[in-house]
């Protein structure tokens, strides 16, 4: 059970105690400030009762003590502890008692104050001794310093063994509570400032303060629609942080508890997906990665800062920053479609013109190799390429700016070669080739990536934008990914089950990545193939329901059966910013909004077959004004509000 409110995070079992096992503890940028907050009354630990989640940032656990006070099987004590990703736990004894306790209850804490991913690896080392401070107990290593205050004092602090001691009188009947409040403490100018978790700000309307959007709803004949929303917008509010240099930008942290910071790649695929909720969220992430981009002259210059990330056994590592490159222009370009202000625009178009001008650089015989200058050329990097060069020279032409015939005509000749290069031809009808090596010989593995082809960005008008495939090749890529290989009933696999190499818990070879599920059934249903669209939605979304809502990255490919449930992964991130916006975004593609906010026109093209039944979706955002939509069970669309001087459309 994990808490967050970035860049802090409490990490839990479900019975509630903090035993310093695995990843347990309270965490502060990435550092574990308490690993061990054991509860004992009269020296035993209560029966745990229930552990469950109250929201993204925190937990309520609820335990029996046993007493002298019990009268046969019923607890005449239980205690309560809700637990809060900033570092605070507040602790309520209750007693049904008909006479007055005295209650003897002890905290033993301790903590190692280990780095998060140090201890990810399985690298935990031993307890700090404890030392008395104030009301509670301090820790230090090196130049950090962990504190654990208690309100009220206990009536006793051993630095020994970390103990806090109270002797408290329960009344009749009555309570009484503890809180304890963990802290991290860095002597000033020794470190970097860690990033700031965004907070609502006082006032009437706290969700719409300080958060990037207007916090959306959806109501319908699945309550199961309701319940995803509601969850995947809470758990991306708590992955929000603030750059502490530049505290106006905000951005999506990648996930806890690996990722408590800006993944550039991640953080701005999801900030994409999120654009019906407004524009704020992705101006604020592409200024954020604007100020790193790679200054010239050199190979890089105009390149995007990313990592490289691991591509399963069967390919080399791809580069966070290609892809982080490729998406700036299409993000900016889209944002504008969704109603960005000019002025914006205009400020974040030479980023994206030196990104253009990076793609330009980058290219080799007319494709983009990942990572540069001797990776292979991959699918999905040729459709990403593809993307930024038909949408940038919109913003070219949008702006006024000299490129963006130049850059149609760049888009059109890859178009032509990749339906020759990437495509080989079978009794099945045919496939696109995962990628092509640098010494000519190919992979036809197939992926889920491919699902990146279909998903090809919005043009004039709010029509989709062309896409590397041909007719007949699209519906061809339509047909696999339906096939029972790819889908698994909970999602789309990672790499075909019929594959050499597959593996169900394998992050690049088999494994359910929800982000690219929810891409496919977008992109799918957009292209009229809803048939699988809607099987991959209602696999994902029975999926949601056994993950209580809170989908994790990934999640083992195993085929679904009678009685089944998804198996998690072990190394995914939960929450995670992309899985929680391509929540949001699979359910957006039930209405299928599509705006052109600088031609004043949007337009609603839902799935026709209604495969959840009514829905409406209300607090969506186009041209920075409220916009709500409606699907009947019959599958037609009917706009219920939008702003003045919109022309709507079907």
């Amino acid at each position: 059970m994990i808490c967050v409110a970035a860049p802090a995070l409490a990490v839990s079992a479900q019975h509630g105690q903090l035993t310093g096992n695995g990843l347990e503890g309270f965490y502060r940028a990435g550092r574990r400030v308490l690993s061990r907050c054991t509860l004992t009354i009269g020296g035993r630990e209560p029966v745990p009762l229930l552990g469950r989640m109250l929201g993204a940032g925190r937990a309520r656990f609820v335990a029996a003590a046993r007493t002298s006070a019990d009268d046969g099987p019923d607890p005449a004590v239980t205690v309560e502890r809700t637990r809060e990703a900033e570092g605070v736990e507040r602790i309520v004894l209750r007693s049904t008692a008909d006479r007055a306790l005295r209650i003897p209850l002890e905290l033993s804490l301790g903590t190692d104050l280990g780095e998060l991913a140090a201890l990810a690896n399985g690298h935990r080392g031993a307890e700090l001794p404890a030392a008395v401070q104030g009301s509670g107990l301090a820790w230090t290593a090196g130049d950090v310093r962990a504190v654990a205050t208690a309100l009220p004092a206990p009536d006793t602090a051993l630095a020994a063994g970390g103990i806090l001691r109270w002797e408290l009188e329960l009344p009749p009947g009555g309570s009484r509570s503890i809180v304890l409040t963990v802290t991290l403490d860095r002597p000033a100018g020794r470190v970097a400032r860690p990033p700031r978790p965004v907070v609502p700000l006082p006032g009437p309307r706290p969700d719409t303060a300080a958060f990037p959007w207007h916090r959306p709803e959806a109501q319908g004949d699945d309550v199961r629609v309701t319940a995803l929303l509601g969850t995947s917008v809470d758990d991306l509010q708590s992955l929000l942080i603030r750059d502490p240099d530049h505290p106006a930008d905000v951005h999506l942290a990648a996930g806890v508890p690996w990722r408590c910071l800006l993944a550039p790649a991640e953080s701005l695929r999801a900030a994409r997906l999120l654009l019906p909720l407004g524009t704020a969220l992705a101006a604020a992430t592409l200024r954020t990665l604007a100020r790193g981009q790679s200054p010239g002259p050199g190979p890089d210059s105009g390149r995007l800062p990313g990592s490289l990330r691991q591509s399963g056994p069967h390919a080399p590592p791809s580069c966070t920053g290609v892809e982080t490159t490729l998406l700036f222009p299409v993000v900016l370009a889209e944002a504008r479609r969704w109603g960005l202000p000019d002025a914006e625009v205009e400020a974040l178009l030479p980023t994206a013109e030196r990104c253009l001008d990076w793609l330009r650089s980058a290219s080799v015989d007319g494709y983009v190799p990942d990572p540069r200058p001797t990776g292979p050329y991959r699918c999905e990097t040729q459709a990403q390429a593809h993307r930024a060069a038909y949408l940038g020279a919109a913003l070219l032409d949008a702006a006024g700016r000299p490129g963006a015939a130049r850059w149609r005509d760049w888009a059109a000749e890859l178009r032509g070669r990749f339906r020759t290069d990437f495509w080989q031809d079978d009794a099945r009808g045919g496939r696109p080739l995962a990628m092509r090596r640098r010494d000519g010989t190919v992979s036809t593995r197939w992926t889920s990536s491919a699902a990146e082809l279909l998903d090809t960005g919005l043009d004039e008008g709010g029509d989709h934008a062309p896409g590397l495939l041909d007719k007949v090749q699209t519906e061809q890529l339509a047909r696999l990914l339906g096939d029972p290989s790819m889908d698994s009933g909970w999602g789309l696999r990672s790499l075909g089950a019929a594959e050499p190499g597959h593996q169900p818990f394998g992050h690049r070879s088999g494994a359910v990545r929800v982000q690219e599920t929810a891409t496919a059934v977008a992109a799918l249903a957009a292209a009229g193939y809803e048939r699988e669209a809607v099987s991959l939605l209602r696999g994902l979304l029975d999926a949601a329901e056994r993950f209580e809502y809170r989908l994790p990255e990934m999640f083992a490919a195993e085929q679904r059966s009678a009685g089944g449930v998804p198996i998690p992964h072990p190394a995914a991130a939960r929450p995670a910013a992309v899985a929680a916006a391509g929540a949001v975004h699979l359910l957006l593609s039930l209405a299928g909004v599509r705006p052109d906010a600088p031609g004043g026109t949007v337009s609603v093209r839902p799935m026709r077959s209604a495969p959840l039944g009514a829905v409406q979706f209300t607090g969506l955002r186009v041209a920075a004004e409220p916009f709500s939509v409606r699907v009947s069970r019959l599958g037609v669309g009917v706009v219920e509000e939008a702003g003045e001087g919109l022309q709507l459309g079907v």
